[in-house]
């Protein structure tokens, strides 16, 4: 038995266009009254992580598998798509960490994905670390709270490529800018991809930050880097 979408076009599920828990996370990521607590910072990350991968798993595939309670045998539906959680260093974590509550079980990659400054408002994506199993025939969730631009996550995707093709791509952020989105679009296979955000604001700034966004949310979960 399967429930799994067919996608023709690439999907995208913005949270914001109804309201739910998200709501309520988002705005606590937001507010710069609450920011100063890094512990609940991270907490809405990973609450959202966690709603975004339920959503998810109910487009997946499933089978039956039989097992055996106190009283009598019965079948029960499983996934059978094997899954892949991938996040980018280093806001990505507490992101990551809301998936994996939910598919304890799948298998992870991590790529280091960070700015290189020329100057001020000019840098370079730059990748110096990838670790990830095979990701032939699997289904990848690639997840990184902000959505800038859009070419981190590309660039992640990329270098991930390296160890194979995945069947179908997840790319879920917190937060995406309108400009990232349509870069997606352009980027990834249209047919096997759904890009799933808690809102989608309208611009980036001069040195390339969502508009409102929320600010750096590596800073934010973790605290000013040097």
């Amino acid at each position: 038995m399967s429930n799994k979408q067919k996608y023709i076009f690439m999907e995208i599920i913005n949270f914001a266009d109804s309201c739910s828990l998200v709501s309520q996370y988002m705005r606590e990521l937001r507010d710069v009254s609450i920011q100063g607590d890094m512990m609940r910072f991270r907490r809405n990350l990973e609450r959202i992580g966690e709603i975004m991968a339920f959503e998810i798993s109910r487009t997946l595939s499933y089978g039956k598998e039989e097992v055996t309670t106190p009283l009598a045998r019965t079948e029960c539906d499983v996934i059978t798509d094997r899954i892949v959680l991938g996040t980018i260093f280093r806001a990505g974590v507490p992101f990551h960490q809301g998936f994996l509550n939910f598919f304890d079980t799948a298998e992870n990659a991590f790529v280091s994905a960070y700015r290189k400054y020329k100057e001020k408002e000019n840098f370079d994506i730059c990748i110096e670390y990838l670790a990830s199993p095979r990701l032939d025939g699997k289904v990848l969730i690639l997840a990184d709270p902000m959505l800038a631009t859009g070419a981190s996550m590309e660039l992640s995707y990329r270098a991930l490529l390296t160890k194979g093709d995945p069947s179908h791509i997840h790319v879920a952020s917190v937060i995406a800018s309108r400009q990232a989105i349509d870069y997606i679009r352009r980027t990834f296979p249209e047919d096997r991809t759904t890009i799933w955000v808690g809102a989608v604001d309208p611009e980036i700034n001069a040195h390339s930050y969502i508009v409102p966004g929320l600010g750096d949310a590596g800073d934010l979960a973790y605290g000013i880097k040097d």
